[in-house]
């Protein structure tokens, strides 16, 4: 353990206590990370990691999680700019305890945020780039990646005589109990479902959905399945279908037959944000390259950012924060005048100022502008 870490600890052990309950994973929500998004301290420090799922953390992937530590600690020390004294120390020890305290269940990918006033750790159902960020923000990128990778879902499993309602607000599965599990005991068996118990359903459906609008998907067998799209009222958002008999199917084996559907569900999202910027593009309501896109978002209405997932930028601000000036010299990189990434900056700008953002696959966009923004209309 670091000098640093071991002060902050004994002279402040409160706060490395505070910081210990903090690698407690948060839940990964929409309200969470744009609470994240909406903190702005200097320095912030995000450590990203991938790590291979288990019941702990793997030993391999908590000496990677240190090293990305001592490279902070390292590029704090190295740079005045950031801060020095009790400030800095608390900030230290505080990333220290949250790294040594991390334990299983682990997912795909850890983040821990930490600055000197506040730390919090997430665990990711996705692979993300292992780095440390050091920026006036946190680097919550890989969040909101996660969060349209895992997009909340409702699930109607429904048979000719029962009907149960699943939620995953975190991307685990869950009961609805309010207005299901719902059943018909005047179904013969062998018939097939009563008209009249599936419009209850699908009154049921319909109140929980305004309540808690998302994605559907229905899982039922045939001709359960066509008859219940045919009077459904609330398939406005259907992300799709899952033929067969899953009422008694174990929650471990439905999400993995759940998660093609999903994925799907998400390449229309994804061609969906093409088409929406062909017509902007069509009307001069469109800007691509993250210089413009900056510009643009800071000025005008942005109405949705599409983004590659792999593309990553460093850059200046200019001193009115107007202009962005990409940095391509690796080696400026931890400099203090220099984000480590622009393009995390500019998706929480969108998002702040109400537009919605797009993550794309590498080389959809045309000329390798690997970002584009759309103004509404």
């Amino acid at each position: 353990m670091s000098r640093v870490s071991s002060t902050a600890r004994s002279t402040r052990p409160d706060r490395a206590d505070a910081a210990a309950a903090s690698a407690t994973p948060v839940p990964l929500t929409a309200a969470a990370v744009l609470g994240l998004q909406g903190y702005r301290a200097d320095p912030s420090v995000s450590l990203l990691l991938t790590t291979r799922p288990g019941p702990e953390l793997d030993p391999a992937d908590r000496m990677r999680l240190r090293a990305l530590a001592r490279q902070a600690r390292e590029r704090l020390s190295a740079h005045p700019e950031h801060g020095a004294g009790d400030r800095i120390t608390d900030l230290l020890g505080a990333l220290d305890a949250v790294v040594e305290s991390v334990t299983g269940p682990v997912d795909r990918a850890v983040a821990v945020f930490a600055s000197p006033a506040r730390v919090a750790r997430f665990d990711l159902p996705v692979q993300v780039l292992d780095r440390c960020v050091i920026d006036p923000t946190f680097a919550t990128r890989d969040l909101v990646r996660a969060l349209h990778r895992t997009p909340r879902h409702v699930v109607l499993l429904l048979a000719a005589d029962r009907a149960r309602l699943l939620d995953a607000p975190y991307g685990a599965l869950a009961p609805v109990t309010h207005g299901f599990p719902r059943t018909d005991p005047g179904h013969q068996r062998g018939t097939p479902a009563r008209e009249s118990f599936l419009r209850e359903v699908d009154k049921s459906l319909g109140a929980y959905l305004r309540l808690h609008p998302a994605p559907l998907v229905i899982a039922a067998a045939q001709p359960t399945l066509s008859a219940f799209q045919k009077i459904s009222r609330n398939t406005r958002r259907l992300a799709g279908t899952l033929t067969g008999h899953h009422l008694d199917t174990p929650t471990e084996e439905l999400q993995t037959r759940l998660r093609p559907v999903i994925e799907e569900y998400l390449l229309s999202r994804q061609a969906e944000a093409l088409t929406v910027l062909v017509q902007r593009d069509d009307q001069g309501r469109a800007v691509h390259g993250i210089t413009p896109a900056w510009l643009a978002a800071r000025w005008e209405r942005p109405e949705m950012l599409a983004v590659e997932q792999g593309y990553f930028q460093p850059a200046r601000l200019s001193d009115g924060g107007n202009t962005l000036l990409p940095v391509d010299d690796i080696g400026q990189v931890g400099d203090p005048e220099v984000l480590d990434d622009a393009v995390d900056e500019l998706i929480e700008l969108v998002l702040a100022r109400g537009g919605w953002v797009a993550l794309l696959t590498d080389d959809t966009l045309p000329a390798g502008t690997r970002v584009a923004l759309t103004l509404h209309p």
